[in-house]
């Protein structure tokens, strides 16, 4: 049985304190994107098989997809196994969530195949103990994440946004932008008014990421991406997540394909660009 695993921007993020658990309290607008992992399952007597195509990751319990399946068969006590293949389109590593998406697809996945019968909030609970984006994931397209992440509210109505997403050649691990950010800094008190109905230039203004401050003192060069996508037509231009993807706003489809053609002129062939719209 075959299964998308969608990625997600962050339209903004908030990071508003430092928990006991060493987790962060967060206020962030996340948007599920069209870019995909696709996942196979196949069921099989017992174990857990993981095939990666795309990219070498680990295919043992050091993958989420590994760790997702284990969670759930555990949960329901299930004593047949699967053998799942997963083709890895998201860049790993990238303020993308891919794989908090593919754990949650997993469990998605599972929970149909198997006739494991669990509602939504039972897999949002397994999800929340393995990573925090990935209630995320199971919730819906779109959310208001509170918490760590896990306290998510429906913001429904939200236009569909064009974008275009630049990876640049490295890795920003989360848990090092993290540890290097100053808290003192990002003390912020909630007036985000969130309207019912939001309009694309209401995204644009609400663009923001605390973890910005981290990423761009580490490499600077993506303070030049976010600007290279301004001067080629994008409304506004923001890191997602931990990043160090970065990705701009475009009033269609079209605008940001031209942005694309320019741009991928000006970069390196070790960029990786992305068109994509939100789902």
């Amino acid at each position: 049985m075959h299964w998308i695993a969608p990625a997600k921007i962050n339209i903004f993020l908030r990071v508003l304190n430092k928990r006991a658990d060493g987790y962060h309290n967060i206020f962030s607008l996340m948007k599920k994107i069209t870019l995909y992992d696709e996942l196979i399952f196949s069921p099989r007597p017992k174990g857990i098989v993981l095939h990666c195509t795309g990219i070498n990751l680990p295919v043992n319990d050091k993958n989420l997809v590994v760790r997702a399946a284990g969670a759930i068969f555990d949960y329901c006590n299930y004593s047949g196994g699967i053998e799942i293949s997963l083709d890895k389109k998201i860049p790993v590593t990238a303020g993308l969530g891919g794989g908090s998406s593919d754990a949650a697809t997993t469990l998605m996945a599972l929970n149909k195949i198997c006739s494991l019968k669990l509602k939504k909030n039972e897999l949002i609970k397994i999800g929340a103990k393995l990573g925090a984006d990935i209630p995320f994931f199971i919730f819906g397209n779109a959310a208001l994440a509170s918490g760590i992440g896990d306290k998510l509210k429906h913001l429904r109505h939200l236009p569909q946004i064009n974008l275009l997403l630049i990876k640049p050649p490295f890795e920003l691990p989360t848990k090092t932008v993290y540890e290097n950010l100053n808290l003192r800094l990002t003390r912020w008190k909630n007036s985000y008014s969130i309207p019912q109905f939001l309009v694309l230039g209401d995204i644009v203004h609400l663009l923001h990421n605390d973890l910005e401050s981290v990423s761009l003192e580490l490499h600077p060069e993506l303070a030049d991406l976010k600007k290279m996508l301004l001067r080629h037509g994008a409304l506004g231009a923001l890191m997602s997540g931990s990043g160090p993807t970065v990705f701009g706003v475009f009033r269609n489809a079209k605008e940001a394909k031209q942005a694309l053609e320019v741009i991928e002129k000006e970069v390196s062939n070790q960029y990786l660009l992305f068109l994509a719209k939100s789902l």
